[in-house]
Order: C-alpha cells, then structure tokens, then sequence
C-alpha cells in the first residue's frame, strides 16, 4: 500500500480546515441532500463528503456507509489533495497504490474510486466529494461533470458557513472565532510541544481618524488595513478583529524570530499605505506586541496578555514600533 504523501503546505492546509469551524459537527441536510445526488448520478452504493484531518478523514456527510470516520493513512481521498483534477480508479484491485489497502481486501472491498478535490477560497484542498461502489467500471464523461458541479456546492456551503464567523466591515475572523480557534492553536501547542506566536495589533491615534475625518472614513481605513494584513501574513497566519480598531493574528508553529519579521513586514506596509476616500486622503500607522506561547501556558488568554503588555510598550516608545514581550 502506498501512502498518500504530505502535501508541501500542510501545516497552513490543516489550519485552513480549522477556520471552516466544520469537523465533528452535526449532520446537516445541505451536504446530505449532496451525497444523495451523487449517488443517484452515479449508481455507486456510497458517497461523501471527506475532509482530511491531520490523522484521519472524517465525513461530514455520508450515503452508505456506517463509518463517520476512517484513519487518514489508509484514505483514498488524501491523495487528492494536491491534485486540481479529480482522482479515478475504475479498479483499486489493480491499481499499486491501493491493491493492499485494508478498504480494498477487507469487508467494503472498494473497486472504483472517484474523488473531486474540494479547494476553497485560500487555494488548498480540505478533501473531496467522492463516491466509491464495490464494482469495478467507470464513470462517463456527464457523470464526472456532475460531480464536480456538486463539489463546487460544497465548497460554496463551506465558504458560506465561514462568512459566519467574520466581522462584517473587514472580513477578519471575529471574536467568537479567535476563541475557537485560540483553543485549537493552544491544544495543538501543549500535544506536539511547538510554540506559536500571537500579535496584537492596533492602529496608532485612530480615534483622531474618525473626530477629524468622520467615521466612513475610517472604516475605508480599518479596511483597507485588513486587506493590507491579509496580503502580507502567510496562509497559516489567522487574523482576527478583537474590537474596534484593535486586530490580532495567530501565527501558527511560529517561533519569535519569524513571527517579529511577518509583523515588522506588516507594520512597514501599512506606514507607507494611503487611503483615499471620495476627496479625503489618510495614512495611519500601527504598534504591535507579539508574545509566544511557552509549555507552561494552559490558555490562549494567557498569552494574549503577553502580547497586550508588549503592545503597550511598543506605544510608549512612540508608536509606529513593534516590541516582543520580555
């Protein structure tokens, strides 16, 4: 049996899965109602909706199999992940990368094999819509299409359900988000003994913005500095609004050094930004305190006070500065 090999950008593509807030939730008639017609379309006996996990696929929805989940070392689907075109094998018997696999010998004796890469907005692959039958044949060309038009219906449910856990004016996570999230970085941390960095960001003199200017102008601001944020921080980077004109990024399995070079990066864009609006041009900068996560820490918020005292600092040497907490 051939295992799947570990796309290069896991680490980001397990992050990404996270922020779609959708492993081990409930079944839900949207992606049922999916699987169905894919069965239908078809005539395989089976169809899901897999998503990869670091150690496992689970299925968030699921026609003709009992199983919510499977070990992702023995998975079909985790071979698709860096693939933009669907994954088909007519026959696994016959095929070196499955011929052994416990899911081809053993009771559900899988045959053919059709999985269609699930790729969201962030350009990685979370798993696939795929249907499975115990004969060996092929799908015909209408078939496969129809798959993927239902994969592209997953997808959109995905990002729909993603949309909910934004702030509305910048389309950064909110903070309902960061605390599910927080916890997920912070388990991860304690499990796998790897630290990650938080940074606390606010702009620098903001209320001024909005007294002297009004405060459509400064939303024009708070938006174009989450844009600014989301070209510059990395895929496994997650940013969040906290309040006002207050921001907050995870950087995932990031030391202190590599976390201090993405906000400096960032501090240095938004200085030397402008934004206009209607007649009205403004430039803001930022102050930002990064803190990292150590084996003693037990809660997010732990070091989001770090990071807090940090910030303060980096103001009080006169803004426009990042400082790491001591």
């Amino acid at each position: 049996m051939k295992l799947a090999p570990l796309p290069e950008n896991e680490a980001a593509r397990i992050r990404v899965l996270e922020r779609y807030d959708v492993l081990d939730t409930p079944r839900e008639e949207v992606f049922d109602r999916i699987t169905r017609i894919a069965s239908l379309v078809t005539g395989a006996p089976i169809s899901l909706v897999s998503l990869v996990d670091d150690e496992r696929q689970w299925f968030k929805s699921r026609v003709g199999l009992e199983a919510s989940q499977t070990p992702r070392g023995i998975s079909f689907c985790g071979h698709a992940l860096e693939s933009n075109v669907p994954l088909v094998i007519p026959d696994a018997s016959k095929d070196e990368r499955f011929a052994d696999n416990p899911l081809v010998i053993g009771g559900l004796g899988i045959r053919l094999y059709v999985g269609i890469p699930l790729k969201v907005s962030e350009n990685v692959t979370l798993g696939t819509l795929c249907v499975i039958d115990q004969q060996a044949h092929e799908l015909d060309e209408d078939q496969v299409t129809a798959l993927k038009d239902l994969a592209s219906m997953v997808v959109r449910e995905l990002e729909l359900r993603k949309v909910a856990l934004t702030d509305p004016l910048t389309g950064a996570f909110n903070r309902r988000m960061f605390e599910k999230l927080g916890a997920k970085e912070m388990s991860r941390a304690n499990r796998q003994g790897q630290p990650f960095c938080f940074a606390m960001l606010d702009l620098d003199r903001f209320k001024q913005v909005n007294d002297d200017l009004g405060h459509d102008v400064g939303d024009a601001v708070l938006m174009h500095v989450a844009q600014l944020c989301q070209e510059t921080l990395r895929t496994e980077d997650s940013l969040f609004r906290l309040g006002g004109e207050e921001f907050g990024v995870i950087l995932g399995n990031t030391d202190i050094d590599a976390a201090t070079e993405v906000i400096e990066r960032l501090r240095r864009k938004v200085a030397a930004a402008m934004t206009t609006v209607r007649d009205k041009t403004v430039s803001v900068t930022l102050s930002a305190g990064i803190s990292v996560s150590g084996p003693a820490d037990r809660t997010i918020d732990e070091i989001v006070r770090r990071a807090d005292v940090a910030l303060y600092q980096a103001k009080d040497i006169g803004r426009n500065s990042v400082k790491v907490y001591q």
